[in-house]
């Protein structure tokens, strides 16, 4: 028994070198752990690899939206237009919003049509992990590919309503100008802001599903300060007793300032004046910080989509 007790305690053999000659073996073989989330260079790489399927998975879904529906397409444009048409009798009419702005329809259309752009790019990247697990439980693809992919079908759905929109100013009497030139760039802006959030949300979304029943709540109060229906230009100078910081908190609003910049391209009653100060490196710094912000935040959390 003495022995026993007096014996050294046994040296347990070396835990990590069977796993380093398998970590050797996987790396001689080009093998690597399934799943995990490449760097960041490597997945940009994989995304624009995966460009053709993002663009015809875009085009799929706008084509499948209203195939059940009798007037099919012509929703893409119906269904704006009769919610600006909504609008124009609730705020326009109703409450009078409409005093002080001049080419107040087209105003209104504009507002309408940029703020659901940004609307449904949202709502439905806050969907696209969640509602879309089968896909991307049985293929192996970059995920930022979904929320880019349903911002992309919603601008597919906005060129469909900036026809419209063109039909609406010409009517009532607003020119063709060259200004019309600067909805471009304000588009492309626009577009990396509504998909740098709606990763941020898909993120959101993949984690905590119940968030996209919240969202509609909280973009339609986002709506009601962002200038849709009324001019916050209009508002600040006949409303001298508002707080000094309720001012540049409503023009650096985001949405706000991608709508005023599509009336400003668009409507040539709508100045330069009624801007906010740096319109345009505002639009560029939001683009950018939700952008890039958005896809790096999507992307830390890339090995966890689809599982649980």
């Amino acid at each position: 028994m003495s022995q026993v007790l007096d014996a050294p305690p046994r040296t347990p053999a070396p835990a990590t070198a069977a796993d380093d000659d398998l970590a050797a073996l996987a790396a001689r073989h080009g093998l690597t752990v399934s799943g995990a989330r490449p760097s960041l260079p490597a997945y940009v790489r994989q995304l624009w690899a995966r460009r053709h399927f993002i663009t015809a998975f875009s085009t799929a879904k706008l084509t499948a939206q209203y195939s059940q529906a009798k007037l099919g397409q012509l929703w893409q444009v119906m269904n704006p237009l009769l919610n600006a048409a909504v609008y124009y009798f609730i705020f326009g009419v109703l409450l009078q919003t409409k005093r002080g702005v001049p080419d107040y329809v087209p105003f209104l259309v504009t507002g309408v049509f940029i703020w659901t752009f940004s609307q449904s790019s949202i709502l439905a990247g806050t969907r696209a992990i969640s509602g879309n697990l089968g896909l991307v439980r049985a293929l192996h693809f970059p995920r930022a590919a979904l929320p880019i992919s349903f911002c992309l079908q919603q601008l597919q759905q906005l060129m469909f309503s900036m026809a419209a929109l063109a039909v609406i100013l010409l009517v009532f009497g607003v020119p063709v100008a060259a200004s019309w030139l600067l909805a471009v760039p304000a588009l492309v802006l626009q577009f990396t802001f509504n998909a740098g959030v709606s990763m941020i949300m898909a993120r959101v979304g993949a984690k905590t599903p119940d968030i996209a029943q919240l969202m509609p709540f909280v973009l339609r109060t986002w709506m009601y300060v962002s200038g849709v229906m009324w001019s916050i230009d209009h508002l600040l100078s006949s409303h001298d007793n508002l707080p000094s910081w309720v001012g540049p908190l409503l023009q650096a609003n985001p949405a706000a300032v991608y709508i005023d910049l599509m009336r400003f391209a668009l409507i040539d009653s709508f100045t330069a004046s009624q801007l906010p100060s740096h319109v345009w490196l505002l639009a560029t710094g939001w683009a950018l910080l939700a952008g890039v912000g958005g896809f790096i935040y999507f992307w830390k959390a890339e090995e966890t989509y689809g599982r649980g």
